[in-house]
């Protein structure tokens, strides 16, 4: 008897060590994750303030390096300064020379029919992103609807142009008349928009463009008496074709560099209208073959105050 006891003595000593064994086993495994996790979140953390430091670092390098290749001659608050009632022969005669030769090359931005809610504000993302003063011709019913847009657009420092206020065809060509009444009822528009009640767009785009169709012989007369009251009408020499049905970020692409052509003071003509999601899809790539051409970003700004 005392034999069983002490073999079953012995048995529980055993499953006692074994228990004992198990129990330290864990808690030295449990240490052992303690002490990997804390190495490895401390790494994790270093390597994460790393990468934020060089994030910064790269960006301020960019925007240092936009800033110098850009050389605008305005930034983001010069259109403070912008008080103008009227352009004078000189300013007016730089922008009949817009799409001569330039050294270095530049190109103009320029954004039609806006702005809308479906598309301007990503394009508006982009631009500040990328650092680009760009210039908006507007339509004053869309800026009746949109203020908040035009506000956003001249506090980013882009140039708010003229469009006209209606884009039909039928009202606006109706007489030279019509055409300076449309460019007045958006430049006061525009004004209320942005709270500068000194803003003058000073920069009209025919729609349609000003030379051309059925209107042509109207369009002179209004361009010229635009002139005479010291606005400036400006269209284009390059576009993507956004406006002519193409469907494919590819064919937009292309246009753009059929229409640019080598040419080394491109105006750019695109939409920012409700259903020109694509060229907000394919700016990016336009302003990376820009950039890597050696074209600088300029806006009417650029044109007027330099």
């Amino acid at each position: 008897m005392n034999y069983l006891i002490k073999i079953e003595t012995k048995k529980l000593n055993i499953k006692r060590v074994i228990i004992t064994a198990v129990f330290f086993l864990a808690f030295i495994s449990f240490l052992a994750f303690i002490i990997v996790r804390n190495i490895s979140y401390n790494s994790i953390s270093k390597s994460k303030d790393n990468l934020n430091t060089s994030l910064k670092n790269n960006n301020s390098e960019n925007n240092e390096k936009y800033n110098i290749q850009n050389s605008l001659i305005v930034d983001i608050e010069s259109n403070n300064d912008y008080n103008f009632s009227s352009l004078n022969s000189d300013e007016l005669s730089r922008f009949d020379s817009i799409y001569k030769k330039s050294d270095p090359k530049r190109i103009f931005l320029t954004f039609d029919d806006g702005p809308t809610t479906q598309v301007t504000p990503f394009i508006l993302d982009l631009l500040k992103a990328e650092n680009i003063k760009a210039t908006f011709f507007v339509l004053g019913s869309r800026v009746e609807l949109n203020p908040d847009l035009i506000k956003r657009e001249y506090d980013e420092g882009h140039f708010i142009a003229n469009h006209g206020y209606s884009h039909k065809y039928s009202s606006i060509y109706t007489s030279t008349d019509t055409v300076l009444n449309e460019y007045n009822k958006t430049n006061d528009l525009i004004k209320n928009a942005i709270g500068n009640p000194n803003y003058n767009s000073l920069v009209f785009r025919f729609p349609g463009g000003s030379i051309g169709g059925p209107y042509d012989t109207l369009k002179k007369g209004a361009k010229q008496k635009l002139r005479e009251q010291g606005i400036a009408s400006v269209d284009w020499n390059a576009l993507t074709g956004d406006a002519e049905g193409i469907k494919t970020k590819e064919a937009l692409l292309q246009r753009f560099y059929d229409t640019l052509n080598g040419q080394s003071s491109v105006v750019l003509l695109m939409h920012d209208a409700a259903d020109k999601i694509l060229t907000y899809e394919v700016l990016p790539d336009i302003i990376s073959y820009c950039r890597s051409n050696g074209y600088e970003f300029k806006n009417m700004y650029d044109i007027i105050l330099r």
